[in-house]
């Protein structure tokens, strides 16, 4: 069992920044996939960025190239998302998950999911 628990999220203004980050228990952190997805009202949950388990593989949504940057540091069970240049339709709960023995971006293949932390542009 993994329990994964998101922080940073909040209100940043058009063109800002913000750091999430996502801290895990349980299980060998260092064993596992780990993604970042969001949800914004009204829509699915969609992929926004993946890491494999030692860092040296990452993977963006067309939306967030160039914008995003995901990390891990393992000895601190803990993965982050770096979002530059926000915009308004990056506005959802932003979630992160882990998976095993998995590399893609498919939700239904991540076991363990967050709670979730809101992230709002303004415009």
């Amino acid at each position: 069992q993994v329990q994964l628990v998101e922080s940073g999220g909040g209100l940043v203004q058009a063109g800002g920044s913000l750091r999430l980050a996502c801290t895990a228990s349980g299980r060998t952190f260092s064993s596992y996939l780990m993604g970042w997805f969001r949800q914004a009202p009204g829509k699915e949950r969609e992929f926004v960025a993946r890491i494999d388990r030692v860092g040296g593989k990452k993977s963006y949504a067309d939306s967030g190239k160039g914008r995003w940057t995901i990390s891990r540091d393992n000895a601190k069970n803990t993965v982050y998302l770096q979002m530059n240049k926000m915009q308004p339709e990056d506005t959802a709960l932003y979630y992160c998950a882990a998976a095993y023995r998995y590399d893609g971006s498919e939700p239904g293949k991540y076991a363990y999911w967050g709670q979730g932390t809101q992230v709002t542009v303004s415009s």
